[in-house]
């Protein structure tokens, strides 16, 4: 239980820190709200993963929950126990960043900081971005975590980094969620098009996932001179 535990209050901040400072900062209309937001979720990650990465593994995200089942990393009963208690923690952050929105006279952007596809940007071309974008930071996940070939006490910056480098160019397109209880959570309060596109954010980056754990085993898999 303290590791489901954990793995709620690391995704609570997640959402919490990064969707705070699309809301309280205007959203993400210029370069510099962009890095800012991109900003806040990386490094909200590696606050996370040195605070609870030694209980949980700090994974606070179905998907790189996912990529380590799919890796042979974890048990499927724990794993789906960690994605209940991942999007437990969204909607707890989503709620109360709701309740401050309703509650201090402010100009927002959005209620809750929730994803959807940007002006121009179609159903297809948002669900291939959250896709390879997820596939991308999984992959990282994956490979500076393994317990062989990874990054040891960095795997948390490089991993937070890494998300920070994938906000800044997939804002544009969707908000960047590569998460999907980071959608989950804000889309039941923001209603609307973060509702009826929820799905996106949802199934994309499932299938980045999936990929990532795929080609993890084949480049990162065992040589037979090991």
């Amino acid at each position: 239980m303290r590791k489901y535990l954990a793995e709620m209050f690391g995704t609570f901040v997640l959402v919490l820190m990064g969707c705070g400072s699309a809301i309280f900062n205007g959203g993400c209309g210029t370069p510099a709200q962009v890095l800012m937001v991109a900003a806040a979720f990386g490094l909200s990650v590696v606050a996370m993963a040195y605070t609870i990465g030694g209980v949980s593994g700090c994974h606070i995200n179905p998907a790189i929950t996912l990529g380590c089942m799919a890796s042979g990393r974890m048990k499927v009963k724990e794993g789906l126990m960690y994605m209940l208690f991942q999007v437990i923690g969204a909607i707890i952050a989503s709620a109360l960043l709701y309740l401050l929105t309703s509650v201090i006279d402010f100009e927002y952007a959005t209620r809750t900081g929730a994803n959807a596809c940007n002006p121009g940007v179609g159903v297809l071309g948002g669900f291939l971005a959250e896709v390879f974008f997820t596939f991308v930071f999984v992959l990282v996940v994956l490979g500076t975590t393994d317990s062989k070939k990874g990054a040891g006490n960095f795997a948390g910056l490089a991993i937070g980094l890494s998300l920070i480098l994938i906000h800044i160019v997939c804002i544009p397109i969707t908000g960047t969620s590569v998460n999907p209880a980071r959608s989950i959570g804000p889309a039941i309060f923001e209603g609307g098009k973060a509702l009826s596109e929820l799905w996106i954010f949802i199934v994309a980056p499932f299938i980045g996932a999936l990929l990532s754990a795929g080609v993890w085993k084949l480049i990162g898999g065992k040589a037979k001179n090991e």
